[in-house]
């Protein structure tokens, strides 16, 4: 004769599951002295970094201007490499070319001649501030002042998107852009339609990949964040109640350095990610 078992479930234990995000930090390792000229943007190339300086004010067109060249420890090695721009900022390298924004032009700088090659006038740009290489080797440039951004192919520009906000850091990544705009970061595609990936509200400015889908973004104002592919944002340093501010960055994937210029404090602070 087989013996029935009647269990009687007489509660139940409800879980309250909260997403747990790795959180991250930065350790700052050296700073260069207070002596650059209005630091904006800093742009690694092997050993070395380019900084652009405004050196006057940030949109006039005075000739204040240039790019300046540190190691990666923080040495200055030349602070007039280039002279002659008016408020540079964003920067990218494509072959032997350096191209820097300027108000409302691309100069494009020989790197093996030390020198301008050429300028590229982008006509209608009032402000414009960062600078992308895609895979294809387009270059996209950003006009914060008129809420645009410009493509540029074969020194060729074109507009590419416009009716933003306040467009100002962009990064190409694969077939993507993305851009900080006004109250937040987005991501286009070739649709040219923006998603919003978080909210920045003092407004963005330098943008850099991790690798893996996630961000660093600064606002100038003097807050940086550490951005999940899902929108999830992490404040790394909060600089707003000093002189110091976080400008352009640029990132070392390898070494997982941030290299952070202060703008209006006059240096470039550098911080090791963890």
């Amino acid at each position: 004769m087989k013996k029935l078992f009647k269990i009687t479930l007489c509660g139940f234990v409800v879980l309250s599951v909260t997403p747990i995000y790795a959180q991250h930090s930065i350790k700052k390792t050296w700073s260069t002295d207070s002596v650059l000229a209005i630091p904006e943007s800093v742009l690694l190339a092997k050993e070395i970094m380019y900084v652009s300086l405004i050196d006057g004010d940030s949109w006039t067109k005075d000739g204040k201007g240039g790019v300046g060249k540190l190691t990666r420890s923080g040495k200055i090695i030349n602070q007039t490499w280039i002279t002659g721009l008016n408020a540079p900022k964003g920067m990218v390298i494509k072959g032997d070319f350096l191209y820097v924004a300027d108000v409302d032009e691309l100069v494009v700088i020989s790197i093996s001649k030390n020198k301008i090659d050429h300028k590229i006038k982008i006509n209608g740009a009032a402000g414009l501030n960062d600078v992308t290489l895609d895979k294809t080797g387009s270059i996209y440039v950003t006009d914060t002042n008129k809420g645009n951004v410009y493509k540029v192919t074969n020194d060729k520009p074109e507009l590419y998107l416009d009716n933003l906000k306040s467009a100002n850091g962009i990064k190409a990544v694969g077939d993507k852009l993305y851009i900080l705009d006004g109250d937040g970061m987005y991501v286009t595609g070739k649709d040219k339609k923006l998603t919003k990936i978080c909210a920045l509200e003092h407004g963005g400015d330098g943008i850099e990949p991790i690798g893996n889908g996630d961000f660093l973004v600064t606002e100038w104002a003097g807050y940086f964040y550490y951005v999940s592919a899902n929108g999830n944002k992490q404040l790394l340093l909060d600089t707003h109640a000093t002189n110091k501010r976080t400008a352009d960055i640029g990132y070392d994937p390898i070494r997982k350095i941030i290299y952070m210029p202060t703008f209006s404090g006059k240096s470039v602070v550098a911080y090791t990610l963890d």
